[in-house]
C-alpha cells in the first residue's frame, strides 16, 4: 500500500534528527572552497512574516545547493535587537526590554527552525547581549581613538513621540521612520562618526562590486552624491571673517546678485549682533526650528527669509549685494551659504522678485523662446557667456574651467569636490542600545573606558515612564563613574547608539561567534571575508548597506579585516504582497506562515515562495499556487514511493535500451542541467522547480509505458529527490532514505548531467497550415535549415496535408515547427 506524505510527521523527524546531530555546524577547513551565504538578520518582533520566509528560504537553498556541491559553507543567523519596539513595550506593558526581546527571540527562533533552514545555531548572535555589545563599544572606542568618533554641538533631527535623535537617513517625506510623526529641529550635543572621511572611497568601490543590482548602487551613489566645483570667499562689510560658498557653477559668478546663509549658520547671529535687524532675525531663526528640512526645501511653498542688514562683495565685479538667511538653505548641505544667480535658478528667481533682488542673466542660451532682458521665469545656464566680463563669449562649459582657474589665480577660491552625505549622527536618547562607553570628566575632557573594563552594562534599575528624558538618567547606579585616565571623579555619557551600528558589523562577529578574548579571530575572518552572497531588501539599500561598508573599511585600515568591502554579491529580494498590495495588519491582507505551515507543511510554503516568482521581483501571494504546491509534493512522493520498489537492489550500471529509456534519460539530465544552472548562478528558482516538473512528468509517461529499466529508475528516482533537495529538504531527506541512502541528503554530492544523453537522435516538431496546428512529426534532430525543409516536405502525413493546395512559401525553425503557408 502506497505510503502517504505526513507532512507533519516527516517535518518533525527530519528537524529533531539535523537538531540532534548538529548537522549544520560549520568549521574552518582549507581543504574546501568556502561559501558565506548570509541573509539580513530580523528583529525579534515575535512573530516571523511571509517576507522573513521568503528571504530566508532563498537563502537556504543557496545554502544547501553549495555544500551539496563540495563547498564549506557558512550559514548563521542572529537577531538585531535592540530598538525602540521593546522599550515602547516595557512603557505599554509594564515588562523590562530585555525580557520582552528574550521572549520572541525564543518564539522568532522555534519559527525558524520550523522552516528547516539550515542554520549553524552554534553562531548564533543578538545585539542585545553584552557578548556582543561589548564589542561594539570596543569598535567605538577604536574608532574615536582614530579620530573618527567625535562629539560636537548642532542643530538635529528630534522625533518628539520617540523622544530621540534621528539621523538625516531616518527622516522620509519630514517625518520619523518608525512612528510617521513630523519631525522638528533641537539643539543637542551629539557623538558623530566621520563617515564623510570615507565618501571617495564608498563612492569608488561600487565600481569594484559587479556582483550588486545596478539599482542599489545607483541610489548609493546618489546619497554620497559627489559634485565637483569650486569653493568661492566672498568678503564682508565690516566683518574679519570671509563667507564661504560651494558653487557647480563658478561661471555664473557675474549673475550672483545676493547672498543667502542658513539661519543656523555660525555667522547670522555675530552679524545681526546689537543692529536693528537683531530682533526680526532671531525671530525668523527661531520659526525655523520647528520647520521640518522637507518643508524648507519644498520648491512650491513661498519663499520666505530675511535680510540682516549686511553686504558682501562679488569677488570677480566687486558689486555690493545683500545677504538673506532663508529657510531653503540648510547648515547641513554645502557650506551653509549660498550664491543666488536668480536669472538660472527658479528657487533664486523667486526670491529675488519677492525681496526685490536684482536679476542678471550670465548665459544666452540662444533661444528665441527666451528674452534675457526681460525674463519671465529663470532658465538654464547652458549657452553663451554674456554679461561676465573675462569669460564673455565663452561657450558655458569652457567657462567654468575658466573662471576656475582664475579664482585660483588671485586666491580668490580653488577648486573643490562636495558630498551630499554627512557625518553619521549615532546619539539616541533611549535606554535599550548599547551604552556609549565615554565618560566626561572635568580635567580630561571625554575619555574612553577602559577596554578590560568592557561591557558597560545597561543598569538594571531604570524606570520607563515614556515621559522627560531617557530612562538611563533615572538610573542611580550608571551615571557615576571614575575618570579612566586621571581616576577623578566623573559621568557616564547618557546616550545609547544607534542601532545601525549593531548590524553594521554583525557579519563579522559570526566568523568567531563565541570568541570572548577578541571581537574575532583574524585567521578565522580571513578565512571566511568576504560574504559571497548577501540577501535582503531593498529597503536597506541606503542606510544598513552603506553603514556597514564604512565599518568594514575603518576596520581594514584597523589592522582588524582583511578586505574593504563586505558583500561580494547582493541580492535584494521583492516584496511579498497579496491582492496586489503589501501585507498589512491595517488592510488585513496578512498571511500567517504558521497557519500555511500547519495547513500544508513548511516544505510546501517554501515551493511556493520559490516557484511563484523570480526572487528580485514582487511575489504575489496565492492560495490556490500553494494548493499547488502540495498536490506537487504529493505527486513526487507518489512517484518516488511507487517506482522504488522497482529500482530496489540494483547496484549495476545500465544500457538505454529504447525510446522511452532515451526520453526519460534525455529529460533527466536537461532538468540537471537546467537546475544547476538556473539555482546555483542566476536564482532563477521558478524556472529550475519548472524542470523538475517536466521531470516528473515524464517518469509518470515512462511508468505508463510500463517501462522496467531499473538501473535507470534508481537513477532517475535518486536525481530527482537531489535536485528538489535544497528547495524542499524534509520530504527529500525521508524520500532520499526510503530510496536506500544511508547518508543524508544534506550531505550527498550534487548530481552530474551527462552531455550525451541530451542528444537526440529525433525530436518531435510541429506541423502548421497557414498558421493552425495540423500534424505533429518526429524528425531526425540537429538537421540544417535545407535539410529540414526536405525531410518534412518529404513526409507522407504532409503530402497529404498539402492535396490540391498550393505552397506560397515554408516558414522552418529547425528541432521546432513548420508553417507551411498555401493558397
Amino acid at each position: 500500500m502506497l505510503k502517504k506524505y505526513n507532512f507533519r510527521a516527516i517535518e518533525s523527524k527530519w528537524q529533531q534528527k539535523w537538531e540532534e546531530s548538529n548537522i549544520f555546524k560549520t568549521h574552518e577547513d582549507n581543504a574546501k572552497e568556502k561559501y558565506y551565504v548570509l541573509e539580513m538578520f530580523p528583529y525579534p518582533s515575535g512573530k516571523i512574516h511571509m517576507g522573513h520566509v521568503r528571504n530566508y528560504t532563498i537563502g537556504d537553498v543557496v545554502s544547501r545547493f553549495k555544500v551539496m556541491n563540495g563547498f564549506n559553507v557558512l550559514h548563521p543567523m542572529g537577531w538585531d535587537a535592540f530598538g525602540l519596539p521593546a522599550e515602547n513595550a516595557a512603557i505599554k506593558n509594564n515588562v523590562r526590554p530585555d525580557i520582552w526581546t528574550w521572549a520572541h527571540i525564543e518564539e522568532m527562533r522555534g519559527q525558524l527552525k520550523q522552516l528547516g533552514l539550515s542554520y549553524d545555531w552554534d553562531r548564533e548572535v543578538a545585539t542585545c547581549h553584552p557578548g556582543y555589545y561589548k564589542w561594539m563599544q570596543w569598535i567605538f572606542i577604536q574608532l574615536f581613538n582614530k579620530g573618527l568618533a567625535y562629539k560636537k554641538e548642532n542643530p538635529v533631527n528630534w522625533c518628539p513621540s520617540c523622544m530621540t535623535v534621528l539621523a538625516n537617513e531616518q527622516v522620509v517625506d519630514g517625518k520619523c521612520e518608525r512612528c510617521g510623526t513630523l519631525v522638528g529641529k533641537k539643539e543637542l550635543s551629539q557623538w558623530y562618526f566621520k563617515i564623510t572621511d570615507y565618501a571617495e572611497r564608498l563612492l569608488a568601490n561600487l565600481d569594484g562590486l559587479p556582483g550588486w543590482p545596478q539599482k542599489v548602487k545607483v541610489m548609493q551613489k546618489n546619497w554620497i552624491g559627489k559634485s565637483t566645483g569650486a569653493d568661492v570667499d566672498f568678503e564682508i562689510e565690516g566683518f574679519d571673517d570671509k563667507l564661504k560658498i560651494f558653487t557647480t557653477r563658478p561661471d555664473t559668478l557675474y549673475g550672483v546678485t545676493y547672498m543667502v546663509l542658513s539661519p543656523e549658520h555660525p555667522y547670522v547671529k555675530k552679524l545681526v549682533q546689537g543692529t536693528p535687524f537683531e530682533k526680526e532675525t532671531l525671530e525668523y531663526i527661531e520659526k525655523v526650528q520647528h520647520m521640518s528640512d522637507i518643508e524648507r526645501t519644498s520648491t512650491v511653498g513661498e519663499k520666505t527669509g530675511v535680510f540682516i542688514g549686511r553686504h558682501s562683495t562679488n569677488p570677480l565685479n566687486g558689486k555690493k549685494v545683500p545677504i538673506f538667511i532663508s529657510d531653503y538653505v540648510l547648515m547641513d548641505y554645502g557650506t551653509g551659504a549660498i550664491m543666488a544667480v536668480p536669472a538660472h535658478d527658479q528657487r533664486d528667481f523667486e526670491f529675488a522678485k519677492k525681496f526685490g533682488c536684482e536679476i542678471t542673466p550670465v548665459v544666452d542660451p540662444g533661444n528665441p523662446d527666451i528674452d534675457v532682458s526681460d525674463l519671465k521665469e529663470a532658465f538654464v545656464a547652458e549657452g553663451t557667456m554674456i554679461n561676465s566680463g573675462i569669460i564673455d563669449g565663452m561657450n558655458s562649459n569652457e567657462a567654468i574651467a575658466r573662471i576656475t582657474d582664475y579664482l585660483e589665480e588671485k586666491s580668490l577660491g580653488a577648486r573643490a569636490v562636495n558630498y551630499r552625505l554627512r557625518d553619521w549622527l549615532v546619539s539616541r536618547q533611549r535606554y535599550w542600545g548599547t551604552p556609549i562607553p565615554m565618560v566626561f570628566c572635568d580635567s580630561c575632557g571625554w575619555v574612553p573606558e577602559k577596554e578590560e573594563n568592557l561591557p558597560v552594562l545597561l543598569p538594571a534599575d531604570v524606570e520607563f515612564t515614556g515621559k522627560g528624558e531617557s530612562p538611563l538618567a533615572t538610573s542611580e547606579t550608571f551615571a557615576e563613574a571614575a575618570c579612566p585616565r586621571c581616576g577623578k571623579k566623573a559621568v557616564r555619557e547618557m546616550d545609547t547608539m544607534d542601532t545601525f551600528l549593531d548590524s553594521s558589523w554583525y557579519f563579522l562577529r559570526y566568523c568567531d561567534a563565541r570568541n570572548e578574548g577578541s571581537i574575532f579571530d583574524k585567521a578565522k575572518e580571513k578565512y571566511w571575508m568576504n560574504v559571497d552572497q548577501y540577501i535582503g531588501g531593498v529597503e536597506h539599500a541606503i542606510l544598513h548597506l552603506l553603514y556597514a561598508r564604512f565599518f568594514q573599511m575603518a576596520l581594514c585600515d584597523l589592522g582588524w579585516t582583511s578586505k574593504e568591502e563586505p558583500f561580494e554579491n547582493l541580492l535584494t529580494q521583492g516584496m511579498v504582497i497579496k491582492d496586489g498590495k503589501k501585507m498589512s495588519k491595517s488592510i488585513g491582507n496578512v498571511v500567517s506562515p504558521e497557519e500555511i505551515i500547519d495547513k500544508y507543511g513548511a516544505d510546501t510554503a517554501r515551493l511556493f515562495i520559490l516557484f511563484a516568482s523570480p526572487p528580485d521581483r514582487e511575489l504575489d501571494w496565492s492560495e490556490a499556487g500553494v494548493e499547488g504546491a502540495f498536490r506537487f509534493l504529493n505527486r513526487v512522493y507518489r512517484a518516488v514511493f511507487d517506482m522504488a520498489e522497482a529500482a530496489a537492489g540494483v547496484t549495476e550500471g545500465y544500457r538505454l535500451e529504447n525510446e522511452s529509456d532515451k526520453s526519460l534519460a534525455f529529460v533527466m539530465n536537461a532538468s540537471i542541467k537546467k537546475v544547476t544552472e538556473d539555482a546555483g548562478g542566476r536564482f532563477n528558482f521558478n524556472t529550475a522547480i519548472s524542470s523538475i516538473m517536466e521531470f516528473v512528468n515524464e517518469l509518470y509517461r515512462y511508468k505508463e509505458k510500463g517501462a522496467v529499466n531499473k538501473g535507470l529508475v534508481r537513477d532517475a528516482l535518486n536525481n530527482l529527490v537531489l535536485l528538489l533537495a535544497p528547495m524542499t529538504p524534509h520530504i527529500c531527506e525521508e524520500m532520499w532514505e526510503h530510496l536506500g541512502n544511508t547518508e543524508p541528503i544534506y550531505r550527498a554530492s550534487w548530481p552530474a548531467y551527462d552531455e550525451e544523453a541530451m542528444i537526440r537522435d529525433e525530436i518531435e516538431i510541429v506541423i502548421q497550415l497557414n498558421g493552425k496546428v495540423k500534424e505533429k512529426l518526429n524528425v531526425p534532430a540537429n538537421l540544417e535549415k535545407a535539410e529540414f525543409e526536405r525531410e518534412v516536405m518529404e513526409n507522407d502525413k504532409v503530402k497529404l496535408l498539402l492535396e490540391g493546395k498550393a505552397v506560397v512559401k515554408t516558414i522552418a525553425v529547425p528541432n521546432k515547427l513548420i508553417n507551411i503557408v498555401t493558397k
